[in-house]
């Protein structure tokens, strides 16, 4: 079935590659997409792509209602964003006969929470976020998030942490123990002096250069995407990447259809190209995380296929995905990161 729709769809996109031709705006995370598939849907479609880059959730969605709603046509927002924009009316819907690739979505991820039967998003890639270590610097135990927050001597001043606030305080949580949207004033109290305590320990902040400063050698362990740590290896760098005893944090990012957008057929056509499964496998080979795509397998590299990062050793512990709080509580989650960040 998915063979008989992918060549279809392929079909109508070269047949009507003269009346899609035209503009599209993407909102995409850092180091994302390789250019060889941009550049192979603009051959097919005669769309023009452009592409502006953000570092986080937050980041992205603070543009957009500052006032670049209506100046793209899709985003890329992790499951809980997709829940936020969706209450606050960032998103489109589309419909099943818009979208024929949308059978080939991996059965897991066809009916979610957070766009229940998927009506303004698709998958995009999911994946883990945790930390690596290098093991040139240490060679000790790291099944355990204390290497961040309560760090050996070792790599005392040379950790790097995501400066994503929902990451940093889902990990530190669950460090901590903490519940995820907690109203507990003692127990928020504990994770906003937890994490002010770890501060000094911490050489810098940042998302879209966690990969190259573990390559770079300027950071000897750091917060970390579990494909980040895989193209660090590939990199050369000496890193592992740790499933904690605490958990880690899991997450599906997904490419969403915006309200307003400029260019909306072209941005169905984009996504609904992206359900491809050999489109879907060289996102997943560029990026290596894991496709939301059935029948991705035939077109993966065996490296992405068998990387650490994406096979969590037997008896790890679980993920957790990021839950959406209320807005009250969310102020109080606001408020210890705006503190940490001072």
């Amino acid at each position: 079935m998915n063979r008989l729709i992918s060549t279809t769809s392929a079909l109508c996109l070269m047949a009507g590659a003269a009346s899609a031709e035209g503009t599209l705006s993407v909102y995409h995370w850092f180091e994302y997409i390789p250019q060889e598939l941009v550049d192979k849907f603009t051959a097919e479609t005669g769309i023009t792509v452009t592409i502006d880059t953000y570092d986080s959730n937050e980041s992205m969605l603070a543009s957009l209602k500052a006032g670049k709603l209506g100046q793209y046509d899709v985003a890329v927002p992790a499951d809980f964003m997709v829940e936020i924009m969706a209450e606050t009316g960032m998103l489109d819907t589309f419909t099943a006969e818009e979208m024929p690739n949308l059978p080939n979505i991996a059965p897991q991820w066809l009916d979610v929470p957070f766009d229940p039967g998927r009506k303004s998003s698709i998958p995009y890639q999911w994946g883990s976020t945790s930390f690596a270590v290098n093991r040139g610097v240490y060679t000790g135990d790291i099944s355990s998030l204390g290497i961040i927050f309560d760090p050996p001597e070792e790599l005392r001043g040379k950790i790097n942490v995501l400066d994503s606030q929902n990451e940093v305080l889902i990990l530190g949580s669950l460090y901590l123990g903490v519940p995820q949207c907690s109203t507990d004033r003692t127990q928020l109290k504990a994770l906003s002096d937890m994490l002010v305590a770890a501060k000094q320990h911490w050489a810098s902040f940042g998302s879209d250069t966690a990969k190259d400063v573990m390559v770079s050698g300027d950071a000897a362990a750091g917060m970390i995407y579990n494909g980040f740590s895989a193209k660090a290896r590939a990199e050369g760098a000496n890193v592992e990447y740790s499933y904690p005893k605490e958990g880690h944090v899991l997450w599906m990012d997904n490419v969403v259809l915006l309200k307003d957008a400029p260019n909306r057929a072209n941005a169905i056509t984009f996504m609904n190209f992206l359900l491809e499964p050999e489109n879907a496998a060289a996102v997943t080979n560029y990026a290596a995380y894991t496709s939301g795509v059935s029948g991705v397998e035939p077109f993966l590299d065996e490296a992405i296929r068998t990387s650490p990062e994406n096979n969590p050793p037997a008896g790890a512990a679980p993920g957790v995905f990021a839950q959406v709080c209320d807005e009250d509580t969310q102020k109080l989650y606001d408020a210890i990161w705006i503190n940490l960040k001072k």
